[in-house]
């Protein structure tokens, strides 16, 4: 009697065990990244970087599963997925956020910055935080805003250094409003295709040319199948690093903690890493046979200034306004 008693008392206090917040807090978490860009991408290793610091701070209590190279679905669908709890993070493309949250196209309006760091001088301050807010009510949570780079185009067909060169070529774009508005100002067709098929639309002529950061050019061999590379640095684009909101609102106020600080880690190491890369990578290009030109920026510029007058208009009009106030008081 004794005995039995004595067990069920051993068996009740292990069952209350298991339900104190002390245990369920023991428990393991298993969290989800997805992203867009290659392996030896900065967004790539700092998403990976972001997994060990956070796995350090919680003792390998939360573990996050880093799936590359668009394994999750384009940039467009994981977002949807962020905001349905499908998928509980990811460091997606600046132009696929927008399509949910509108303001983030107020940062790509053409020649607005010359260099990420003038951009990031806003997004670390109130801008960025006014942001962040409007990206919460949209069920995302922002962890960090990366480096997408500043963009240059690329194209099989000839040298780019006027905007009539820019005439009647085919050139891709990813799922943002804003870059199409560009490529039209300057008298190309846009094309919108998905960054993990865009290799092959270049290899096979679907489309002429391209534009991205020099990081996303080298790290995915677009270089192999586009010769003429024109530094326009016509727009700059962020990689927001994200969080569903459902995701964030499981985790205890620790577990946020542990978050945010392995977010601040791997904010700085993309940044760091992403202007690195950018350094050197134009030697590397040209090493490999790409031919390089710079262009006439006034004469783009001029080209591309009614996209600023089109989002002015728009109803993110004012939010627009400010960002394109505070870049140019730099």
């Amino acid at each position: 009697m004794q005995r039995n008693q004595f067990t069920r008392t051993l068996l009740a206090l292990a069952a209350g065990a298991l339900l104190s917040p002390m245990a369920v807090q023991a428990q393991t978490v298993k969290l989800t990244l997805g992203h867009g860009a290659a392996p030896g991408n900065p967004r790539h290793e700092a998403a990976v970087k972001f997994a060990e610091v956070l796995k350090a701070k919680t003792g390998g209590r939360i573990e996050v599963q880093v799936a590359p190279s668009a394994q999750l679905g384009d940039d467009a669908a994981m977002v949807t997925a962020l905001r349905t709890g499908a998928l509980d993070m990811s460091a997606n493309s600046q132009g696929a956020v927008a399509n949910a949250v509108p303001e983030y196209a107020a940062y790509g309006m053409p020649f607005l910055f010359s260099n990420a760091a003038q951009a990031f001088k806003l997004l670390d301050g109130p801008l960025g935080k006014e942001l962040s807010d409007k990206t919460a009510a949209k069920g995302l949570v922002v962890l960090g805003y990366w480096d997408n780079g500043i963009r240059h185009m690329t194209n099989s067909k000839r040298a780019i250094t006027q905007v009539e060169d820019m005439k009647g070529l085919k050139m891709r774009t990813p799922p943002d409003a804003v870059l199409v508005d560009i490529m039209q100002s300057l008298g190309a067709e846009a094309q919108q295709i998905k960054f993990a098929e865009l290799y092959v639309a270049l290899q096979q002529g679907v489309v002429d040319g391209q534009e991205n950061p020099l990081v996303n050019i080298h790290a995915s061999k677009l270089y192999e199948v586009q010769k003429h590379l024109a530094l326009t640095s016509h727009m700059f684009q962020m990689t927001p690093f994200l969080m569903s909101k459902r995701t964030w609102d499981r985790l205890s106020e620790a577990d946020r903690k542990a978050v945010t600080e392995a977010s601040a880690e791997a904010t700085a190491l993309q940044r760091k890493q992403s202007q690195e890369v950018d350094d050197k990578l134009l030697g590397e290009l040209k090493a490999k046979g790409v031919q390089v030109t710079t262009v006439d920026k006034a004469a783009f510029e001029k080209a591309t200034a009614a996209v600023d007058d089109k989002w002015l208009a728009m109803p993110i009009g004012p939010y627009v306004k400010k960002v394109i106030a505070a870049a140019r008081a730099k």
